[in-house]
């Protein structure tokens, strides 16, 4: 057998190699959404409990903490004052 073009040393392309992976995680993703959906969907209700203590612990990083509860920087103690 001779190989005159050099068709046997020649690999896919990066675009092919891609296009391959990408179609057979698309088939895999598929095949465990309709066998698993059932139990993906059932665990829903609870993931969404869940979401809310770990939004309530991650997002009140914002606030500067809870610490001095005393004084506020952005609030005036002298209302109704006049500068004179």
């Amino acid at each position: 057998m001779s190989d005159d073009k050099g068709w046997l040393e020649r690999g896919p392309s990066k675009g092919t190699f891609w296009l391959m992976a990408a179609l057979a995680l698309a088939v895999m993703g598929f095949l465990l959404w309709e066998e698993h959906r059932v139990h993906l969907l059932g665990a829903l209700p609870w993931l969404i409990l869940l979401a809310c203590p770990l939004m309530h612990v991650f997002m009140h990083g914002g606030h500067g903490g809870h610490g001095g509860h005393g004084s506020h920087s952005g609030h005036d103690d002298r209302k109704g004052a006049r500068d004179e």
